[in-house]
């Protein structure tokens, strides 16, 4: 596994090392003891996967809130899609910044999010899957939310929204709730 860190502290592109022969290649998609060299979390309470039918679905932007603030591993097994991340760290320099990692069958990288941070995508084809290791049991009393479409987060989608969830259309414009969320988000 390929560690590179982001301009955002903490978060991860992890690109696969293939070992190929004449039937393919393997690859190691997770190690505890290469998560832990790097500083990352490298506990999984629970294993997800998502289906997207359409292109142009978004899902995000999601948390939780400490005491249950997550690490996530996410790649995607099938299409491709535009993974991003925000940065909510209160005492962060790169706060409220966000990065933008494409996750395809192809590429086959993965993106490590850590704790206190935003995570949502967008589907850029049909029949998308991606798959989720995460440090935290889900927890709905700690859930929160980002308007995927805030102007002061700025994220440039590559594809006109198709399908968005209802509660993901419905968080919080970011200077209705950024004094609850940087309370709630702040270091212990």
């Amino acid at each position: 596994m390929r560690f590179t860190e982001t301009k955002l502290k903490g978060a991860f592109i992890i690109d696969l090392e293939r070992r190929e022969d004449e039937r393919g290649f393997f690859a190691r998609t997770f190690c505890r003891n290469e998560m832990m060299a790097h500083g990352l979390c490298p506990d999984i309470a629970q294993s997800s996967i998502a289906s997207n039918k359409l292109k142009g679905t978004l899902r995000g932007m999601h948390f939780q809130f400490p005491p249950a603030a997550e690490c996530k591993l996410v790649s995607c097994v099938r299409g491709g899609v535009l993974d991003v991340i925000v940065d909510l760290r209160p005492e962060s320099a790169t706060y409220l910044k966000h990065v933008t990692v494409q996750l395809d069958a192809d590429n086959k990288r993965a993106l490590y999010v850590p704790e206190r941070f935003a995570h949502g995508y967008q589907t850029l084809c049909d029949d998308t899957e991606t798959s989720y290791q995460i440090s935290q049991f889900y927890a709905p009393e700690t859930q929160g939310g980002l308007r995927h479409d805030d102007p002061r987060l700025a994220i440039s989608w590559p594809l006109p929204v198709a399908v968005i969830a209802p509660k993901d259309e419905a968080f919080a414009a970011l200077d209705a709730c950024e004094n609850e969320m940087k309370r709630r988000m702040a270091a212990i």
